[in-house]
């Protein structure tokens, strides 16, 4: 049986950690292989924190933030990539969407996660979103024989954003991630350019969790996370 791959791929460099960390914890305990990429390190627009010291550097703030994330991808089992992009505005040309795509088809995930189409708080992550379902696209081929290197299409969704109602998120899927949560903890745990989100996300968790008992009538639950399949999953019964 083949190494299942998770591909998650965030604006920024933190925005795997609060949204999907836990999830990634489940995927690479049982087995899985997880990558996550960065477009941008949100060196401008997320990293409020760090600009509060004197004499501090753009590019100073993307080395704490590529030592972060590749700190918080491994408490859960996964590597990290990162575009360096810029932000505030993300901008993907040509030359990255084929960048990304030939990514996807070298790694070849089953599973890819990222933003939502909307979010009308932050200009880059629809942005990433529009720029990650394209070159999924591109990596499949539609399906057919191509003039070009493909690989297999992934199973395709979006992880819950800061404000879902204001997103049109609507989840779809549950993952429980009650035996990896410390893992998501210290995954948290090492993001100090936004450490004001660790409560929220701590809450979140535990908020699904109590929609994901809900669900199935698993007393065992205690944190979940949220996502929407943005394509529909094909199975063999039901």
């Amino acid at each position: 049986m083949s190494t299942r791959r998770l591909l998650v791929v965030g604006a920024h460099s933190a925005d795997f950690v609060w949204r999907a960390a836990g999830a990634v914890a489940a995927h690479t305990s049982a087995g899985g292989e997880a990558l996550v990429v960065a477009l941008s390190y949100g060196e401008r627009g997320e990293s409020g924190e760090l600009w509060k010291q004197q004499g501090q550097t753009e590019e100073n703030v993307k080395r704490i933030r590529h030592t972060e994330a590749t700190k918080a991808a491994a408490a859960v089992g996964a590597r990290f990539e990162a575009f360096d992009l810029g932000d505030y505005p993300l901008e993907v040309g040509k030359e990255s969407i084929r960048r990304l795509a030939e990514l996807m088809r070298d790694f070849a995930p089953n599973v890819v996660l990222t933003h939502p189409e909307k979010d009308p708080f932050n200009p880059d992550h629809p942005v990433a979103h529009a720029a990650v379902a394209r070159a999924r696209l591109l990596t499949s081929g539609a399906g057919v024989a191509s003039g070009f290197r493909t690989a297999p299409p992934s199973e395709f969704l979006a992880f819950e954003p800061h404000q879902p109602e204001l997103c049109g998120f609507v989840p779809t899927v549950y993952v429980d991630i009650t035996a990896v949560f410390d893992k998501k903890v210290e995954a948290m745990g090492h993001m100090a350019a936004q450490q004001y989100l660790k409560e929220y996300y701590t809450q979140r968790a535990e908020q699904r969790g109590n929609h994901a008992r809900k669900v199935t009538g698993n007393a065992e639950i205690r944190q979940a996370e949220a996502f929407h399949r943005l394509l529909p999953n094909v199975v063999s019964a039901l």
